[in-house]
């Protein structure tokens, strides 16, 4: 996690990683061939749930109940459809992950929903690979992804991929990339600028920073300079809002880069916190976000249910059962293998359409927003099916 700057230049408040997703939607259950149990769908369908609820890192317990919460309200949406969904502890650990997947599969499990961290994914996936279960994680490290394991999380090559589209649509030709010097902020350079090279639009420049208050003010005449070189109509941001952001946001205007001219756009949510929408670095800024009408419905009927917000990745909990339970409804004895899994048609989430993809990975359906007069303001909706343009 990057050091959060001081206040007097606008430190980040912590950030919420955000992912939502989910109602029900009819699907093409069509299939090519691909691993996963054959079900009987006139009976209760057997779901393991894999949550951190033992876990001793601050906030575990309250995201493994709040997935379990919504996994819940998803069960108890389903029409014509019985899961049996049954709850296993991972205590956020790989090995307890692994042995938990292969109890549930044990106690008869068809496919399995979690766990949320990476590694323990990869652990649970291999544990039971063999005995030809799906897992549909909650993570969104697309290293993990393949074979019998699907990511649900929004991934960065997604974001990316539908920023850079909006980008070119709206003339937006030379850009350069600014980067955190570690994992994320590598990964988050590499799907921006496979992305640009998609659309034909020319990556002018990247300029890395590290991972301390001095360096990312030290590099600011770095990309000032590039920009200018290069005749940057855009720049594009990996910072989060717990990060660098505010501290670039509100620098770079300062050294001439003037959002005016060079548009500003971030691979992370920059309404998250709120209080983010007060920094005027941001206004006028773009950013990705799941479809907020829909995000909006699911967090009120969770709070309605359980008298409290979801957790922001709870909805990816609802997501998986309302895929298991679109495909289950179809009647297909083979509706919890791969290729059902990843029909191209996808599925409705909380947060718009997505759809998990033959390399695990997923593609959702996101609008692309804009603070303006320090408010969210959408400009170009999510779209409603995959068939449609800005994916």
């Amino acid at each position: 996690m990057f050091a959060v700057f001081a206040s007097a230049r606008k430190a980040a408040i912590a950030c919420l990683a955000v992912a939502s997703a989910l109602v029900l939607a009819a699907c093409d259950t069509a299939t090519i061939g691909g691993g996963g149990p054959s079900i009987d769908t006139s009976r209760p369908v057997p779901v393991a749930l894999l949550v951190p609820r033992s876990s001793a890192q601050p906030g575990d317990a309250v995201l493994a109940q709040s997935l379990e919460n919504a996994a819940r309200l998803a069960v108890s949406d389903l029409q014509g459809v019985q899961v049996d969904l049954r709850v296993y502890d991972t205590g956020g650990n790989a090995a307890l992950a692994a042995q938990a997947a292969s109890q549930a599969v044990d106690d008869g499990a068809g496919i399995i929903l979690g766990p949320v961290y990476a590694e323990a994914a990869n652990a649970a996936g291999l544990a039971v690979r063999s005995r030809n279960v799906n897992l549909l994680s909650f993570s969104n490290n697309a290293s993990i992804a393949g074979g019998n394991v699907f990511i649900l999380g929004p991934t960065f090559a997604n974001t990316a991929t539908r920023l850079a589209n909006f980008a070119a649509g709206r003339g937006k030709q030379s850009i350069v990339i600014v980067h955190s010097n570690d994992v994320a902020g590598q990964t988050g350079r590499d799907a921006f600028q496979s992305a640009l090279v998609r659309t034909g639009s020319r990556v002018s420049g990247t300029v890395p920073y590290d991972l301390s208050q001095q360096a990312v003010i030290a590099t600011v005449p770095t990309i000032r300079d590039t920009v200018q070189s290069a005749g940057a109509d855009a720049l594009f941001l990996t910072a989060n809002t717990a990060g660098a952001l505010p501290l670039l946001t509100q620098l770079l205007p300062e050294a001439g880069v003037s959002p005016d001219s060079v548009q500003y756009i971030g691979l992370t949510r920059w309404d998250i916190p709120p209080q983010t929408l007060e920094l005027p670095g941001v206004q006028g800024g773009w950013f990705a976000l799941p479809d907020p009408a829909k995000a909006a419905q699911f967090q009120a009927r969770y709070q309605a249910s359980f008298g409290d917000q979801p957790h922001p990745i709870g909805g990816l909990a609802y997501d998986g059962i309302a895929a298991i339970g679109a495909l289950v409804g179809a009647g297909n004895a083979d509706a919890l293998t791969g290729a059902a899994l990843t029909q191209a048609a996808g599925f409705q989430g909380v947060g718009g359409i997505f759809r998990l993809l033959p390399d695990g990975t997923n593609q959702r359906g996101l609008a692309v927003a804009s603070i303006q007069n320090r408010q969210v303001v959408v400009i170009d909706p999510a779209p409603t099916n995959f068939a449609g343009p800005g994916l």
